[in-house]
């Protein structure tokens, strides 16, 4: 180690934010231990770096105790041997002496790289994280790396990230060079540096194109208050427009069908139900079984459960193929939707 390894650590400090001080302390203490495993020492040993130079000194450290308190001549020394050295020693006070192997220089330069290298590997592990914690829950575009065992690995730039088989819309095929816009999911820490989760299965996918697609979402005049999605199959949104003149609905689909169909091709065709938010329950759960027409909603705010009548030849309908429709609408409101026909509803009475 020289004076040129000296200014490589101060260039690291500015390029990379890697404090110098802190990677000086980290490299002192690998060579403590390189020096323990090399020359098998039983002594209290500190190792110095020269900050400007940047020679390595290895000293050995012994404490000054009582003639009766003696009791490892490594790691001790009597006071009267102290005052011998230097009639200023008292005791408790530490006593060092320079124990610097003459090949000690190229340990320490082997030793110095290692941590280098680890601690800019751990640095850009860090910044990697920082950076993607900042996107978690916003859409990135990729490209597909490869695919294995069922998980997608996209490569987001300076980070795969992987894409597990529950995060990806059920049908849809992944090719190696594919650029695909995904949602960030997670984002861990992990002993191999971060780990990413995307997903294009997650309603968040749907809402967030729907920000870039449409801008009075994006300037909050139309805000998207819950969002129930099967992916693949059917997503119902629910809107709402903070300005009167506004129509939610129809700013979210755009002129002639153009900003939804932006989204529905980005999802492979799947289907995409825009429904009116309202603060009345009623008129919600109505509106939520969209594109079936509703009679009645009985609610129980209590149970937060409704009872809905649909006219007999809406019934299938509303409960949609393998009861998708009733179940999208349960989880778009959050209440628990029990749906019967006109013919049902009057035999219950009877």
């Amino acid at each position: 180690m020289n004076h040129e390894f000296m200014e490589a650590l101060d260039e690291l400090e500015k390029d990379r934010g890697i404090d110098k001080e802190i990677l000086i302390d980290t490299i002192e203490q690998a060579l403590l231990t390189a020096y323990k495993k090399n020359f098998g020492s039983a002594q209290n040993v500190r190792v110095e770096i020269d900050r400007e130079r940047g020679d390595v000194r290895v000293f050995s450290q012994r404490v000054v105790v009582d003639e009766s308190d003696l009791y490892d001549t490594f790691l001790e020394i009597e006071l009267n041997d102290a005052r011998e050295i230097s009639p200023n020693y008292e005791l408790g006070d530490i006593i060092e002496n320079e124990v610097t192997p003459k090949d000690f220089g190229r340990i320490a330069a082997q030793t110095a790289k290692q941590v280098v290298v680890q601690r800019i590997r751990e640095a850009e592990r860090e910044i990697v994280y920082n950076e993607f914690m900042d996107k978690e829950n916003e859409i990135v575009t990729g490209e597909v790396a490869r695919v294995n065992k069922n998980i997608v690995y996209v490569n987001l730039g300076r980070i795969e990230a992987i894409m597990t088989q529950a995060e990806q819309i059920p049908g849809e095929h992944y090719q190696a060079g594919q650029k695909i816009k995904v949602y960030i999911l997670e984002v861990k820490k992990t002993n191999k540096g971060p780990q990413i989760v995307v997903s294009r299965s997650h309603p968040g996918l749907v809402k967030r194109l729907f920000e870039f697609e449409v801008p009075e979402i994006f300037e909050g005049i139309v805000q998207i208050k819950s969002v129930s999605r099967e992916a693949g199959s059917r997503t119902k949104m629910a809107v709402k427009s903070i300005d009167e003149k506004i129509d939610p609905i129809g700013a979210c689909v755009g002129p002639k069908g153009s900003r939804v169909k932006n989204i529905v091709d980005e999802l492979g065709d799947e289907k995409i139900d825009i429904i009116k938010y309202s603060d009345n329950p009623a008129e919600y759960i109505s509106a939520s079984l969209s594109p079936s027409k509703v009679e009645k909603v009985e609610v129980n705010e209590e149970e937060k459960s409704a009872l809905v009548v649909v006219p007999d030849y809406q019934l299938s309908l509303a409960i949609g193929k393998e009861g998708q429709n009733a179940r999208l609408a349960a989880k778009l409101t959050n209440w628990k939707i029990d749906i019967k026909s006109e013919s049902q509803a009057k035999q219950d009475q009877e």
